[in-house]
């Protein structure tokens, strides 16, 4: 007996990948972490096991993912709206996760406690200067927000060597601002030991890094796709999860470069 399929959206296979990606990001990955951080012996491999499990199991999952709505048919546009909106949940989830470091700064910076000495920054910090590498990288991530657009732009116009050299370029600009940020880190006159500014600072310009780097990540997945042809104008749903992300990362570096950089240096 043939079953009729009565509605436009994709009911899944079961799938061992988000059980098996839930144990690995729950129980190896920070349990390495936390032993890492207390420098025990079996930190660092823990953690190291934690993050291959991370890496492959979510590769592997992603790849069910595209052959489904690549190669199979089951992304239909319903579908592709619900997965627009899973998208922007999941970058408002991140905004928000953002506005905690922001929040830990402001109320820092804003009425400086007596533990700190009253005054922002603390006694003893020397800030960086705005108008070097940071403002450099100002100007590298948001020349790649543009060419990130200007990708688009080629992708709806079927241009497809177009598009791969704008995502080429965005990666390019991805990766020379991830090396300015690792030199800026290097020169450092503090560490995330030096008290509260040490602390945020280094958080929430380190985690942007992560984001940068697994945007990057991203987008090169993306370019690999456009030149096997994965997408067209009106099924880029990956395009145009990889481009979002990227403007969430150019907003959010807005954000620190007027903040910690510099407003919080004055």
């Amino acid at each position: 007996m043939t079953l009729t399929r009565t509605h436009t959206f994709h009911i899944v296979d079961p799938s061992p990948w988000p059980f098996l990606l839930s144990l690995g990001a729950g129980i190896p990955l920070p349990v390495g972490a936390v032993l890492y951080m207390h420098r025990d012996f079996w930190g660092e491999p823990i953690l190291i096991l934690g993050l291959f499990m991370l890496i492959l199991l979510a590769g592997l999952w992603w790849f069910d993912v595209v052959t489904e709505g690549t190669f199979q048919g089951m992304h239909t546009l319903a579908v592709q709206c619900g997965l627009r909106l899973g998208i922007i949940l999941f970058i408002i989830s991140e905004i928000m996760f953002f506005v905690s470091f922001f929040w830990a700064f402001f109320h820092s910076s804003l009425a400086p406690s007596v533990q700190i000495g009253s005054i922002w920054p603390p006694a003893g910090i020397v800030t960086f200067s705005p108008w070097g590498i940071p403002l450099l990288n100002t100007f590298i991530l948001l020349t790649s927000g543009l060419t990130v657009t200007a990708a688009h732009h080629y992708l709806v116009l079927g241009a497809k060597r177009a598009t791969v050299r704008a995502l080429l370029l965005t990666v390019v600009l991805a990766l020379i601002f991830t090396g300015l940020q690792v030199y800026e880190y290097m020169e450092a006159p503090f560490t995330i030991a030096d008290g509260i500014y040490g602390a945020i600072f280094f958080m929430a310009t380190g985690f942007h890094g992560f984001h940068v780097i697994v945007g990057t990540l991203f987008l090169i997945i993306v370019s690999l796709r456009v030149i096997r042809s994965h997408f067209s104008r009106v099924h880029a749903i990956g395009f145009d999860g990889a481009a979002w992300y990227w403007h969430f990362v150019d907003v959010v570096w807005l954000f620190l470069f007027i903040v910690v950089y510099w407003w919080g240096g004055l």
